[in-house]
Formats: structure tokens, C-alpha cells, sequence
């Protein structure tokens, strides 16, 4: 690069012999004394050296020869400043390269090296070249390194020493030699070009962001050195790090064109504060919509705190994506859960709030909440240290009063909580190896659409996916690995969850979840279970099994189809709601479960698949269907795939409606439960009224509470044999447990008959 050809830029001052007036005597500003018509000065026409050359007799110990022109100092462009001289009498001089820089309004830019490295003539008639070079960045080589202030300069030689001596001088040169420092035809630019130091204290931000703004296309280059950014600086341009930068916490580095975890690695030398500085970038621009990890490995060794980490904001609504990464919890004692026990009241008028919690402000927003008459996966919302009060995520069921809760905070690798809403944000192709040590993701309080596809989550502690709020909303889980971190432990020693859910609209969709307490725990309502394959058992053949799939909620419209439900089985539960008993609401309908595997081994024969368990009296079972799936147990017999946990209280079997069991395959199952089912019915001996009992069918200890069809096989008969058409009717609801239909003729017959009868009232 030569600027006088590329730009037309005139850097070699006028020789001696055209006249002195553009000389100074001081340091070449305007003001000072000029070198034409002085006493001590002449023009030698032809020395045998130097041709035509200026003479000069030291009279002063400080004697200087400044070009009074502006010699133009521009970023990027290296100049440098050469002359020859020679004594001739008298005493022997020192001589440097002299100048003075000059800033865009004419002040002078203070506390610069303004002098070249210093020369003594040692004798008469002997040619030295004094010479230096200035520029804007500090390079080895460059003797005064002026940085970006400087838009100009005044050059010349200085003699100092004893005065008394002649000296011829040649003409001074300025000249372009950028070249040395940088190819010709060069495709970047270099920071130090820019006034960058590289000594990790000299903040260098104003240099990087001349870099960008000089690169005009091309890329720029941080070359080796620790680069200190006390402020935002942003990158239009590509970059390329050899050194490393170091930021303040709150400061963020942008790089617009080459927005990647690999260039954050170059630039800070480490993969998690690589990532922390990412993200903040990430989340404060809006030209990136997905963050790439470039499949890197980051060793995590204490939770990440997304909130904190990007400081300004508090919600994100625009698309986002992390995607193509490892992250890596690694042994710490940062990753050890908080607990706290506190005394609380209950009141099911605030059901959504504990108050007089002693010892609040030692309890974290987002614990998990325990103790007499508390649901699964309840956490804290919100707290209020002044009032003394924790806003819940759900209610609490049987909790009304005072008693002692335990507060436990899980510790997450990426945690979102701190934000109040987060939509649309999705986490790609992310392996969260928390190696029994860390839980994997919090959710944000609030927001929809939190989407993870394709990760894996192995060996979470405690929790893979943890809601804390609405922040679950329409969330989506495709094609995710779920392994528990007690693969090892029987099946009654777990803790760890896969994922609670407390808003509606979630989507699980063929994932797969191993060896957890419980795979999913699901409140709200519109979910959608398909695709998946969760399995519970254990490996010591113990014949406990837990819930896989629980939901906490009565009117679910929710779908539950084409899964693999192995060693597990589905729960559902009204233990979110502070007045359990049923009242002016929904009862448990609106499921769906079709078209699924279930499958047991080494279980018990009063294990089944499908359970309702309420948690307060007079609830019934008012939409429910359970089609075309195969039930399966490969050792044990079981008695039936469905039942009533009535531990806390039955279904009222006198109010179901809406219930169909149909189309289903079992095997190695005693009681095939259908509804409506059709049963034969033989007797050999005339009677006039049969006593039908269908308990074995009926699904949820229901009662026979319709019989909608009845059909003669072959020929009835009297006691006389002959061959007779009978009337008859029906009382349903018939015998003790209210399982039987009586059915009525008007004399004693015998034969066969076909009788469909329902649990339910399908109107």
C-alpha cells in the first residue's frame, strides 16, 4: 500500500535548494522562525556527496530544521522520516528524527513520542543517515507510535550537543512504507494500524472500532497481544483474533459478520466466557437469529444465569436459537441444591400465595416447594421479603393452616428465570451432559413457544426441564434423549423428573425418556403426548413402578397417542387444586390415550396402565377415550390395565359419562376392560330373571349404568321346551356393587343372549 499513488497523497517535503521559507527553525508550526535569510544558513550548490545541500552553523545547543507543511497522518499508513548529514568543523553534534503532531483543530496532541532514536557524529566528512518512522499503531519498528488523535505532522532533523558546529544536510524525506508492516494488496486491516497497544490496561475499543469502520469490505485482524475493551464495540466487518480481548462484564463485544462460538473462543481464549460474551451480543442485536456453538465442548462448572449474563434486558420476544454444542458440567460444589426449611401459613382464599414465611429471604425464587398436602413439581414464582409472603406456581391441595415446608433450588446449567418472558426461543442439536451433578434448563417466569429439538439431556441431577411459571406455554420438545442420572437406582429411590409443565399447548413429540422418577408431570390443558418412548424399571426386578406421564389437571383436552409407555404408567391426579372436592367445575375428562404401547415386566398383578387418582371426594369421568392400544405384560398376569387410586378419595361411579374403551389388544391380562361391551349369556336351565354381571369390563370401578342393546343368539325355550319370543326388560345398576344387569322375561326361559351395557351415560 502506498497512499501518495492509491490516494494521491503528498508526504515528500521541497528540497533546500527551492528556498528555505518552508523551514522552521522551532518545531514547524506556523508561529515560529523560519530558516530563510538567517545568518547561519546557506545553500551548498554541489557538495561531493549530497549535490545541492543546506549548511548550517550550530549556535544553539538545540538547533532544529522543521518543515512548516502538514504532513498528512492517516490510520493504517506508516511513514518514514530519513535525512544524511555530515560535519564538517567545529563540535560534533547529536542528530534525531524531530516532529511535532498536530490534531484537526491545530492544537498540538500531547504526551507522544515526538523524537527518533539518537545519533552522535563521531567525525569530519563521515555520512550518517538519521531516520524514524511514525504511524498510527504501535508495531515493532515504529518509532513513534502516535495512535488516532494525530492528523498531521511537522518534520525535520534536531542537532543538540555543544554548539559550534558545521553541518551540511542533506534533503529530508518523507516516505510511504506501510509495505514493511503489510502485504501490497492486502485483504484486512490490523488493528495496531489503528492506535490498538495489546498491553491488557490500554483500553484499545477506539482503535477496534476505527478498524471496523476503515475495513470498508475487507477483514480485520487483532494480531497477538491482550487487548483491553472498557467499552460496547462492534465488528460490521469480519474479524479474525491471533490475541485475545479481555471485557469488562457488563461491556459487550458485537461481531456482526462472523457471529459464532468458534470467534468468541479466538477472541476471549475460553469456551464459557466465550459463551457468556456470545450471549450477550446475541440477545442485544437483532441481525442474528440463531447463535452456532460450531460444536464445541463447554466445560460448565457452575450454573449459567442467562438473565444476569445479559443484564439489560428482561424479556425476549423476537425468534432466537442456540443450536450445535456440548455443554459440560464439570465437578463443583456450585452445582449443590439449596435447601431451606420455613415455617408458612396456607390459606385456600390466596391459593396461589404462602405468607408468614419465616426466614424468607433465605429462600430462592424458583424452589422446589414440599410438605403435607403439596403437589408434585410446585415451585416458588415470586417472593416479597417486606411481607413475608411466596407467590406458588400451582395451589396446594391439603395444605391449609401452618406448617414447616422445605424449599429446594435446583441448580440448572442454563437458566432463564430471571428473565419475565421469553418466546419463541429454541435450543438445537444441544447436548447437556450434566453428569449427575447439575440439573439442565429453568424456563423463563412467562412466555410461549420454548422449543427443544434434537438435544440430549444425560444424567440430569435433578431436573431436566423445569417450569416455574407460564414460561412452558405451547412449548415444544422434538425428537429429545432424555437418561436419568439413577439408571442404577430401584425404582422406589428416585427423585429426578424429566419435565413439569404448568401451561397449556405442549407439545412432546417422539422423545425418549429413561429410568426418571417420572417422565413428564403436565398441568394445563390442550398437550399433545405423541411419538415418545419413556421406560421405569429398574434392573434389581422390583416390582414398584411409577408414573411416567402424570397430569394434574380435570378438563384436559389433551391427546396421548402413539407412544411406548414401558415399565410405567399414566397418572391422573387433581393435586393442583386448593378445594379438591368436586364442586362448580369439570370433572376429569377431555383425554384422549390412542393407539399406544404399554408394556410391564417383573411387575405385580395390581399394577395397571392407566390411573385416576382424585384428591377430593365427588369427582366423576366425563370424556375420556382409550382406543386401539395394545396392553402388554411379559411375566405377571395383572388383574386389569385401568383402575382408581382411591387412597384420598373414589370416583363417583354413578356420574360417569363420555367413557369409551374400545378396539384395545391385551396380553397376559385378566379383566379386558371395554366400554360399552357386549357379553354372552347362556342358561341351561329355564329362569325367569338372569343376573347379568359385567364388573370385569367396566372400566374405573364403574357401575352397569345403561344397557343399550340385546340380541338372541339361536332359540329361547320354556320350561316345556318349547320354542318361545319372549318380552323382556332390563334394571341396570343391579346388585350390591351396582356391576349387574337383571334381565326380565314373563315366564322362566332358556338360551343365549347378547347384552351391550356402559359404565357411563353417553349423552
Amino acid at each position: 500500500m502506498n497512499k501518495a499513488v492509491t490516494e494521491g497523497l503528498q508526504f515528500m517535503p521541497p528540497a533546500f535548494s527551492e528556498g528555505l521559507r518552508d523551514w522552521s527553525q522551532g518545531n514547524g508550526t506556523p508561529p515560529t522562525a523560519e530558516w530563510h535569510n538567517a545568518s547561519n544558513a546557506a545553500i551548498v550548490p554541489s557538495d561531493g556527496d549530497f549535490g545541492s545541500c543546506l549548511e548550517v552553523l550550530k549556535a544553539e545547543t538545540l538547533t532544529r530544521v522543521r518543515y512548516k507543511g502538514e504532513t498528512p497522518i492517516v490510520p493504517g499508513c506508516y511513514l518514514r522520516v530519513s535525512v544524511r548529514i555530515k560535519a564538517i568543523s567545529g563540535n560534533l553534534p547529536i542528530a534525531q528524527i524531530g516532529a511535532w503532531a498536530g490534531e484537526g483543530g491545530g492544537d498540538h496532541a500531547s504526551g507522544l513520542i515526538e523524537e527518533g532514536p539518537a545519533t552522535t557524529l563521531t567525525s569530519y566528512g563521515q555520512v550518517v543517515e538519521i531516520s524514524a518512522i511514525v504511524g498510527s499503531g504501535a508495531r515493532g519498528g515504529v518509532d513513534m507510535p502516535w495512535g488516532l488523535d494525530p492528523t498531521y505532522g511537522h518534520f525535520g532533523i534536531d542537532l543538540t550537543g555543544p554548539a559550534g558546529g558545521v553541518i551540511r544536510i542533506e534533503d529530508i524525506r518523507i516516505e510511504d512504507v506501510t509495505h514493511i508492516f503489510q502485504r501490497d494488496m492486502m485483504d484486512w486491516v490490523d488493528v495496531r494500524d489503528f492506535g490498538a497497544v495489546g498491553d491488557g490496561n490500554t483500553d484499545d475499543s477506539a482503535a477496534f472500532e476505527a478498524a471496523d469502520a476503515a475495513a470498508n469490505g475487507r477483514r480485520v485482524l487483532v494480531p497477538e497481544g491482550t487487548y483491553q475493551l472498557d467499552d460496547h464495540v462492534t465488528f460490521t466487518s469480519e474479524v479474525r483474533f491471533s490475541g485475545q480481548v479481555q471485557m469488562p462484564a457488563d461491556k459487550r463485544l458485537h461481531l456482526l459478520r462472523n457471529f459464532n462460538l468458534d470467534v468468541y473462543f479466538d477472541a476471549f481464549g475460553d469456551e464459557i466466557t466465550a459463551f457468556k460474551k456470545a450471549v450477550q451480543a446475541f440477545f442485544n442485536n437483532a441481525d442474528h437469529d440463531a447463535l452456532d456453538l460450531c460444536g464445541r465442548v463447554i466445560q460448565v462448572d457452575a450454573p449459567i444465569d442467562l438473565h444476569a449474563i445479559v443484564g439489560n434486558q428482561e424479556e425476549s420476544t423476537v425468534r432466537k436459537m442456540i443450536r450445535n454444542g456440548q455443554f459440560n458440567a464439570e465437578d463443583s460444589n456450585d452445582w449443590d441444591p439449596d435447601v431451606t426449611t420455613s415455617q408458612a401459613t396456607y390459606d385456600t382464599s390466596n391459593p396461589l400465595e404462602l405468607k408468614h414465611v419465616a426466614n424468607i429471604s433465605q429462600i430462592e425464587v424458583g424452589s422446589l416447594v414440599q410438605g403435607e398436602g403439596v403437589g408434585r413439581e410446585i415451585y416458588v414464582f415470586d417472593k416479597n421479603n417486606a411481607t413475608g409472603k411466596l407467590t406458588l406456581s400451582q395451589p396446594l391441595y391439603d395444605a391449609a393452616g401452618t406448617q414447616t415446608f422445605t424449599f429446594t433450588r435446583f441448580k440448572y446449567i442454563l437458566d432463564f428465570s430471571g428473565f419475565s418472558r421469553m418466546a419463541k426461543f429454541i435450543l438445537h442439536e444441544i447436548d447437556f451432559r450434566c453428569n449427575s451433578r447439575a440439573s439442565a434448563i429453568m424456563l423463563a417466569h412467562d412466555g410461549d413457544i420454548f422449543h427443544l429439538r434434537d438435544c440430549d439431556f444425560t444424567k440430569p441431577k435433578d431436573r431436566a426441564i423445569t417450569s416455574v411459571g407460564v414460561g412452558c406455554q405451547g412449548m415444544l420438545v422434538d425428537r429429545c434423549n432424555f437418561i436419568s442420572s439413577e439408571l442404577g437406582l430401584p425404582v422406589v429411590q428416585r427423585t429426578a423428573i424429566g419435565i413439569n409443565v404448568n401451561a397449556n399447548d405442549v407439545k412432546i413429540r417422539h422423545s425418549r425418556g429413561v429410568r426418571f422418577k417420572h417422565f413428564l408431570v403436565m398441568n394445563g390443558a390442550g398437550h399433545i403426548v405423541t411419538g415418545n418412548h419413556w421406560f421405569q424399571g429398574d434392573g434389581d426386578g422390583t416390582a414398584v413402578r411409577t408414573a411416567g406421564l402424570i397430569f394434574t389437571q380435570l378438563s384436559l383436552k389433551s391427546t396421548v397417542y402413539g407412544n411406548y409407555i414401558d415399565n410405567s404408567y399414566i397418572e391422573w391426579t387433581n393435586e393442583y387444586d386448593e378445594t379438591p372436592d368436586y364442586g362448580v367445575e369439570l370433572s376429569f375428562g377431555g383425554l384422549t390415550i390412542a393407539d399406544n404401547i404399554f408394556t410391564i415386566n417383573n411387575g405385580s398383578t395390581s399394577f395397571s396402565f392407566i390411573v385416576i387418582r382424585p384428591h377430593g371426594a365427588g369427582h366423576f369421568i366425563h370424556g375420556l377415550s382409550v382406543t386401539n392400544n395394545v396392553f402388554k405384560s411379559l411375566d405377571v398376569r395383572l388383574d386389569r390395565v385401568e383402575k382408581v387410586d382411591d387412597s384420598i378419595a373414589p370416583l363417583d361411579s354413578g356420574r360417569m359419562r363420555n367413557v369409551t374403551f374400545d378396539g384395545n389388544i391385551f396380553n397376559d391380562v385378566d379383566k379386558l376392560t371395554i366400554n360399552p361391551v357386549t357379553v354372552s349369556f347362556d342358561r341351561e336351565s329355564p329362569e325367569k330373571n338372569w343376573v347379568l354381571e359385567f364388573a370385569d369390563y367396566l372400566p374405573f370401578d364403574g357401575n352397569l349404568r345403561q344397557i343399550t342393546a340385546a340380541v338372541v343368539e339361536g332359540i329361547l325355550r320354556d320350561g316345556s321346551n318349547d320354542q318361545v319370543f319372549p318380552n323382556f326388560s332390563f334394571n341396570s345398576n343391579h346388585g350390591s356393587n351396582k356391576t349387574q344387569a337383571r334381565m326380565n322375561f314373563p315366564y322362566a326361559v332358556e338360551g343365549m343372549v347378547y347384552v351391550t351395557g356402559r359404565m357411563d351415560n353417553p349423552l
